[in-house]
């Protein structure tokens, strides 16, 4: 079937091969920017715009949203003024959508007089539907509810976001992981010919929506955070806060709890409910009197009910962000606290765990090997960050090992006696990435500040700081030689830097989006790139020419590592697999899919038996799953899985005599040292 796309059509459906609307007589457009099939209406907002569910025939007829701008209004100035904020609402979702819980922003544009915006479309139901279908919630239902959306809700409002609508109908709970993704931005949608000048006061649903937000158009974080208190009210007791608010105003908050007793709650009574608390500040009406952020909310979750490990794990988000690329610190510090409370509720018992986890020597690489008080060695961890450690990187001679963090700090580590030499502290934004040079005597750092340093490994002096990018630096890579440096950023582009000079030798401009990694060849000829546009670019470097781009993720590509040998190339990337690539044929011949978070660091360690006879290659990689693991990338088969106490694991680096592995992550802003038995 195909879709009218005229907004006032009563029967927009229409037989594949119609010219012509059969209902309305308008012209049939078969492929919107001659890619997007519109195929069913999803839902009609009020006169002011309509939403489609449509195909992308680019992308094998992957499902995707369109939504187009269709206001009944004839004031010029409304007009106006919903145009702005239908492109408003295109500019929050590309600004919001690197979060896996948030719809992506596809394409923007205007086509026969309309405006569309395409977005991701999400394989669930929404709550509403979720609660006609299943019934009400129960306490920890609701509890995983708010530990997955907290999260969400930190996020748009750092960046300044306001989503105004937050009800049951605009969270939906995708299918294939059972995580809530957050939709429609889209604040115009209320907009209608008798909006007034503060766009605000129509912006909302009531019984949802705060009285400051209803009274004169204001909302701040703490306004959605009303929202969600009346979402879970709603989901807990079945009951709709608009029909409460028709009913009574604002009256109802202040006795919510009276509605636990009604018919099919569960026999549920006031006094037992944990996060009555919780949602009794949710709902203040006074706002001064609410929760202020979405951190605070969360903090008291966990005091009032921690959750049990195994909860814990399904219901806390996976990131970012957005990616670690650029790491959000506020989504990372949610897991720092969740993991404070299954420490102080467990005692010794992750620590216990923990410490019988190492990596040991076995005959057949492909096969896990059983762990022996001989041969099990716990690994030790570094402590001094103050947030989440982005990168670690070993120096040529093993003895000292940099860290990069949140806390926009570099520091230098003496592995020998396990303490902090010194912190180098110049940047004004998050450390992404730290390199040593060859030869040991120069750091390099990267920053979202969009700078690059240079820094005397000797003391701790900035030599340079390099400058060019347009947006952060995301990855740094020194070549064999340590004459050049390249560097990725979230502009798109890979640069090369003199670094006896400090001046750029050249740009390479390709990728469609935020370049996430980049990696010199061992002969020093090729560079890769691994792009936030789901490809890995070969770059010759004596011509500045692209050589070949391998497509076949089907999400970001994070990371990027070529083996010693040059010939093979490992990806690691959101869509939660490393795959092994062919670098003569260009084919991946393993995709490893061990991993069920996003894969944000991979690299070869060159292991030399006891004997000393033979080297075999091993593939780290380290996740978002909480987990580091070993691979023989000849295979494609898992050696062995390393477990942190908790948090997301940001970089992995493998010490140059390969008997050492450093972690970096969110888990208590520390470092943890695995070593590599014999």
């Amino acid at each position: 079937m195909l879709c009218c796309l005229n907004p006032d059509c009563p029967n927009p459906l229409n037989p594949d091969g119609n010219q012509q609307c059969r209902s309305c007589s308008t012209p049939l457009i078969p492929l919107l920017r001659g890619r997007y099939r519109v195929i069913k209406v999803l839902s009609d907002e009020g006169g002011f715009s309509r939403t489609y569910l449509a195909e992308d025939i680019d992308k094998l007829n992957e499902a995707c949203v369109v939504k187009q701008l269709a206001p009944k209004v004839q004031d010029t100035a409304a007009l106006k003024k919903a145009v702005e904020l239908f492109k408003e609402e295109a500019k929050q979702l590309q600004q919001l959508g690197e979060h896996h819980q948030i719809p992506t922003l596809l394409a923007y544009f205007e086509q026969e007089k309309y405006l569309f915006l395409v977005q991701q479309y999400i394989d669930g139901q929404n709550l509403l539907k979720e609660l006609h279908k299943q019934g009400t919630y129960s306490e920890s239902k609701i509890r995983e509810l708010l530990l997955d959306l907290l999260p969400v809700l930190e996020f748009i409002h750092e960046r300044g976001v306001i989503h105004r609508d937050i009800k049951p109908q605009n969270i939906i709970r995708r299918d294939h992981d059972g995580r809530l993704v957050l939709i429609d931005f889209g604040a115009s949608k209320q907009f209608t010919a008798t909006a007034q000048t503060q766009i605000g006061t129509t912006i909302g649903s009531h019984g949802y929506t705060p009285m400051e937000q209803m009274q004169n158009g204001k909302a701040y974080p703490a306004s959605d955070l009303f929202s969600l208190g009346a979402t879970c009210f709603h989901l807990l007791t079945g009951i709709s806060p608009s029909k409460l608010w028709m009913q009574h105003g604002y009256s109802w908050v202040t006795h919510w709890q009276r509605y636990l007793n009604q018919p099919g709650q569960g026999g549920l009574i006031p006094q037992r409910l944990k996060l009555s608390k919780v949602l009794d500040k949710l709902l203040k009406v006074d706002i001064e009197k609410r929760y202020q952020s979405a951190d605070e909310v969360l903090k008291e979750v966990l005091r009032q009910s921690p959750p049990a490990p195994s909860t814990l794990l399904s219901a806390t988000p996976s990131s970012q962000q957005f990616v670690p690329l650029p790491p959000d610190r506020k989504q990372k510090k949610y897991l720092l606290a969740i993991a404070s409370v299954i420490l102080l509720g467990l005692g010794g018992a992750w620590y216990s765990y923990s410490s019988q986890l190492a990596i040991t020597k076995s005959s057949n690489p492909s096969q896990p090997t059983n762990r022996t008080s001989e041969d099990s060695y716990p690994p030790y961890t570094l402590k001094g960050h103050s947030s989440d450690v982005n990168s670690v990187a070993f120096s040529p001679n093993g003895k000292l090992l940099a860290s990069g963090s949140d806390d926009d700090t570099i520091k230098l580590w003496d592995l020998a006696n396990k303490q902090e030499i010194r912190a180098l502290k110049e940047h004004s934004g998050w450390v992404w990435a730290v390199a040593f040079s060859p030869d040991g005597k120069t750091l390099a750092s990267a920053s979202a500040d969009k700078t690059i340093k240079l820094w005397n490994v000797q003391t701790g002096k900035e030599i340079r700081t390099l400058e060019g990018h347009s947006a952060g630096v995301s990855s740094i890579a020194f070549s064999a030689d340590g004459k050049t440096l390249a560097s990725g950023s979230l502009d798109k582009t890979i640069k090369l830097w003199n670094l006896e000079t400090g001046k750029e030798i050249r740009t390479f401009t390709g990728h469609s989006k935020a370049v996430a990694c980049v990696a010199f060849a061992p002969d020093g000829a090729t560079l890769a790139s691994g792009s936030w546009d789901k490809t890995i670019k070969l770059w010759n470097l004596a011509t500045g020419k692209e050589v070949r781009t391998l497509g076949g993720h089907s999400d970001m590509v994070l990371s990027v590592a070529f083996s010693p040998d040059g010939i093979t190339l490992a990806s690691g990337s959101k869509d939660m697999t490393i795959k092994i690539w062919n670098l003569v044929t260009g084919e991946a011949t393993h995709t490893l899919k061990a991993h069920t978070d996003k894969v944000n660091s991979v690299a070869f360690l060159l292991s030399t038996d006891n004997k000393k006879t033979s080297n075999r290659v091993i593939l780290v990689s380290g996740s978002n799953d909480n987990t580091i693991k070993l691979w023989n990338p000849a295979t494609g088969q898992e050696i062995r899985t390393l477990k942190k106490d908790s948090g997301y694991i940001y970089s992995v680096a493998i010490s140059p005599d390969g008997k050492a592995i450093a972690s970096g992550g969110s888990a208590d802003n520390i470092i943890k040292i695995w070593r590599v038995a014999r």
